[in-house]
This record gives structure tokens, sequence and C-alpha cells, in this order.
């Protein structure tokens, strides 16, 4: 379905809980959201506030101590290694601050490296890897290595990488955080298209204004949402 109300995200009750020697600690405690198909969302807090805790769940690396995470309509809190492996291969897009490209792969490798787990064609891995570039404005770098480019231009093969599986939901960790204020408008610029293409984007960051281009910013703080903003679409920036 394209229905812009539908919930590609549910999180019922969820609670994460770290064993200490002393005591526990808490990172999160009985959150609930819901994130709809073509949400634009920034996740922000200070450091500490459980933010890298919820990205690590929403991006199935994660499980909950306690609690339901639905995504695409699966509950995926009590999967297995095994599973949730294959859920985030297929639902989930990641980008993140580090870029994580394979060094001695060319651009196009690097692109295609999530296809190869589906036992695709290789003709077919190719031609989605293609299209992918094409959308980020890199097809004439499918030949390059990672150190052959720009900050900016791994950052955009690495978001590449994130769309070629068509995932249900594209999840950002900090993804202009190694970046120039100019490179980091342009990538903006990126993300800003691909939701208005229909994608649903989800970006964990303390800056400001990157958490501005977003539609709706959540706040968590010691391990609760403290506040969740849904702006106007003319209150969106986009600078």
């Amino acid at each position: 379905m394209n229905d812009s109300t539908t919930n590609v995200i549910e999180l019922k009750h969820i609670t994460k809980n770290y064993p200490m020697a002393d005591e526990d600690f808490l990172a999160l405690n009985d959150v609930n959201l819901s994130i709809k198909k073509n949400d634009y969302v920034a996740i922000t807090g200070p450091s500490g506030s459980g933010k890298s805790t919820l990205m690590n769940i929403l991006g199935c690396l994660d499980q909950p101590s306690d609690g339901e995470y639905w995504l695409d309509k699966q509950n995926v809190a009590t999967k297995t290694e095994t599973q949730l492996a294959e859920i985030r291969n297929k639902g989930v897009g990641f980008i993140f601050q580090s870029f994580n490209l394979l060094p001695r792969a060319s651009v196009l490798q690097n692109v295609m490296q999530p296809l190869v787990y589906r036992m695709m064609p290789a003709a077919e891995r190719k031609k989605l890897a293609l299209e992918a570039l094409e959308r980020v404005g890199l097809s004439s770098k499918v030949t390059s290595l990672p150190n052959q480019l720009s900050g900016g231009q791994r950052q955009r093969v690495a978001i590449a990488r994130a769309l070629v599986t068509k995932p249900a939901i594209i999840l950002g960790d900090e993804p202009t955080g190694n970046l120039d204020s100019k490179t980091s408008r342009d990538i903006m610029a990126l993300f800003d298209q691909l939701h208005q293409q229909g994608h649903t984007i989800i970006l964990v960051t303390h800056e400001a204004d990157i958490a501005n281009h977003c539609q709706r910013i959540i706040r968590l703080v010691d391990g609760v949402i403290e506040s969740d903003i849904r702006k106007q679409q003319g209150e969106l920036s986009h600078a």
C-alpha cells in the first residue's frame, strides 16, 4: 500500500534495560511511537538520552527488553538474530556518519552489496545498483574506489546503497556528521528530494539545522519521548 496514513513503524511500550554491575541502566522507558509511510522524522536529544538505543532498535540491530516493534506489519521484537539480519537486508536502508563503504570495492560493487544476500542474478543486481546511483547523481563514478571520492560523494554512494533494496524505511545515523556545511546542505537537499518521492526517512541527529529539514522532530530525554512535534508544510526548512 502507498497510503500515507499507513503506519510503517509502531513501537508499543518499548523498554531497553542494560544490566550493570551495581544497578541496571534503563536506556528506553515505555516508549510508544508510530511512524507513517512517507514521514520525514528527526530523532534528537542530548548525549545519553537514548536516541542511539532507539536507532539500534528501529534498525533491527538490537532488540528491546520488553514491548512490541512492528515494522511493515511484522513484530520484529522477538525475532532471532538470523531473522533480524534478513529483515535488516530487506526492510531497512542504513546510512552512517562514517559511510561504511568497502574500501577496495568500486562504487558499483558497494551499492550492489546488499543484493548479494538475496541470491539475485548479477545482471539484475547491476541494473538496480545503476538505477540507484543515477538517482543520487553518481552515474559517472561507478568504477571509482571510495578513496577517489569526496566526502559528499561517498555519502551519496551510501545513500544509493540504502535505496537499492527498496526498504520500508531509510535510517540515517548522523548522516552529515563528517561533512562540511556546504556538503551537508547538498546531502540534506537529496534527503528532501527522496522524501518528496515518497520515502520514509528517519534521521538521528544532534544538529538543529539538520532536524529542521524534517517534518517531524522527536526529542528524547532520559529514555522518554519529551516532545513529538509535527510541522506544517510551510514550516519545513529546505535551505
